[in-house]
């Protein structure tokens, strides 16, 4: 058990008045554990510290009519079953199955169908495990536990959601859409662990899912192949893919849905490397190119629609003309690595001029900005294309 112990009582002995406080207090913790190395590891290091977690496994997998999608859950439930009977602990499988189809499957399918690149996992994060587990079941516990390589830093008497120590596994990025709410609930036992320390742990107290790889992709998924997804729902269109200098007619495509900026594979070209750069949504073009040209496969400015800082803006308020700036660290999609720049505000955009040129700014998916020190996540907004 975790307690802080503030004791009270008084008496009088030979005029001399003593007073002690007591105050008795217990920190309720929910973790969210998906019978990965990591939640597991979770469980662990919260027993060890003195805690009594309940842990929760989300099943969010759902098979529509047809029995379509397919997120098999048995063996996930069994392993999290088996850490829980480990340490004591007590476990409910929750169903959040509607919600997940309602807010994150048919987002992607949306924004896919409108050209856009999609980020699923950032909005299970924000309206899944963090918003609608919440409303449901979060709001009776102080602290929610989860696997996410994350930390948090106390600043001002504020929490702000800060970078793990494992730069390779760090998942800020996956967690830029939270709000201050909720990242002020959270917990990263795992944050300051290196992933080999991780499987170390759950090695040395033989964990069930010691040995299990990390999970790939899109959970909603499970095995099922994202195109062939993308096929059933969208089908095939078939269009031309065209050079961006010349206007060639290079090849064809089965549809702009199977297709995001920045791709590399699977337009099944010679003589390249070719590069998606653009998509003609109304036309249904493919434009690609071989990025000879800096300004085609290349880019330094990124606009981002519908921002929020997490916790707050810590440099003040922005003026909207775009004079004011900060320099900054940002990603455009999860990577190991940060790019710098500036930052702008420009009316309702928020604009992110790079210092160096980044490959495959995507409409879309989100820029997510950090401190120069690469310390702070601040906050996100979604990609949107150049006027």
């Amino acid at each position: 058990m975790n307690y802080e112990f503030f004791y009270q009582c008084a008496w009088k002995s030979n005029n001399f008045h003593v007073i002690l406080h007591f105050k008795f207090q217990y920190m309720n913790i929910a973790a969210l554990v998906s019978g990965g190395v990591d939640s597991s590891v979770v469980v662990h290091r919260l027993k060890e510290a003195g805690y009594e977690p309940t842990i929760f496994y989300i099943k969010i997998g759902m098979e529509d009519k047809d029995g379509y999608v397919d997120c098999p859950s048995e063996e996930d439930i069994e392993i999290t079953t088996a850490i829980a009977r480990k340490y004591g602990c007590k476990m409910e499988v929750v169903s959040l199955q509607e919600a997940y189809w309602a807010n994150v499957v048919n987002y992607t399918i949306d924004a896919v169908r409108r050209g856009l690149t999609p980020n699923p996992d950032m909005m299970c994060n924000k309206l899944i495990k963090f918003g609608t587990f919440e409303q449901k079941w979060g709001y009776a516990f102080d602290k929610i536990a989860t696997g996410h390589y994350a930390t948090t830093t106390e600043l001002n008497g504020k929490t702000y959601l800060s970078t793990a120590a494992d730069q390779v596994k760090d998942q800020t990025y996956f967690l830029g859409q939270v709000d201050y709410l909720q990242v002020s609930k959270l917990m990263f036992p795992i944050g300051h662990l290196q992933k080999s320390e991780v499987r170390a742990i759950a090695a040395a107290e033989r964990l069930p899912s010691a040995l299990r790889k990390d999970s790939q992709g899109i959970c909603f998924l499970g095995k099922i192949n994202y195109n062939d997804f993308i096929r059933r729902y969208l089908g095939e269109k078939p269009g031309k893919i065209v050079e961006l200098e010349t206007g060639k007619i290079l090849g064809e495509h089965k549809g702009y849905w199977f297709h995001t900026i920045g791709q590399r594979r699977g337009l099944q070209l010679g003589g390249g490397p070719w590069f998606v750069v653009k998509k003609d949504v109304d036309n249904n073009i493919i434009y690609a190119s071989k990025g000879y040209e800096p300004d085609t496969a290349y880019g330094k400015v990124v606009n981002l629609q519908g921002f929020h800082f997490i916790t707050e803006d810590p440099w003040g308020e922005f003026t909207d003309d775009g004079v004011d700036e900060r320099r900054i660290a940002f990603k455009i999609r999860h990577t190991p690595e940060f790019t710098f720049g500036t930052l702008r505000r420009i009316e309702d955009i928020y604009r992110i001029e790079s210092e160096d040129r980044i490959q495959g700014i995507a409409a879309g998916q989100f820029g997510v900005i950090y401190d120069p020190d690469c310390k702070l996540c601040l906050g996100s907004g979604m990609i949107v294309a150049a006027d």
